[in-house]
């Protein structure tokens, strides 16, 4: 795919995808509990479960962030029960870091509560072709996305 100029209305549909995507995830952040943790400790915690247990890093060239940065996210998790650290069989002097039951008891119900809210808030205000519709926009976002 070369990359071309962009019309008017890419620019425009961009934008209002950008900052209503952007207000979407400040509301769903207000509406779900996080056990008061930072975004980067959320990050971190999602990504683990997501693509399983990791070095630290592994995680910091994964979230693009300094080594240092992700160890005390590690640390803070870790403090909380959120997260485990085993020895890498490979590498003794390495650990491996992985999602705690805990952990993934709190990322369910952060999950739930967001969506829970955010379908009460469709149920209210939307029709039942607008949440048509809105499905069907979120599978156009799919294919912008999809690498």
């Amino acid at each position: 795919m070369t990359a071309t100029e962009p019309t008017a209305a890419a620019v425009q549909a961009a934008r209002a995808v950008r900052v209503g995507l952007g207000r979407l995830r400040r509301r769903l952040r207000e509406n779900y509990d996080r056990a008061e943790l930072s975004a980067s400790q959320t990050g971190l915690l999602g990504r683990l479960e997501r693509e399983g247990p990791a070095t630290a890093s592994e995680l910091a060239a994964a979230e693009g962030v300094r080594p240092q940065s992700v160890a005390m996210s590690i640390a803070a998790l870790e403090e909380r029960g959120f997260v485990a650290r085993t020895p890498d069989p490979n590498d003794g002097r390495r650990q491996i870091v992985a999602v705690s039951p805990a952990g993934r008891d709190l990322l369910e119900s952060s999950r739930a509560a967001g969506e829970g809210w955010l379908a009460g808030v469709i149920g209210e205000r939307l029709t039942e072709a607008e949440c048509a519709t809105l499905v069907e926009a979120m599978a156009l976002l799919e294919r912008v996305i999809q690498r």
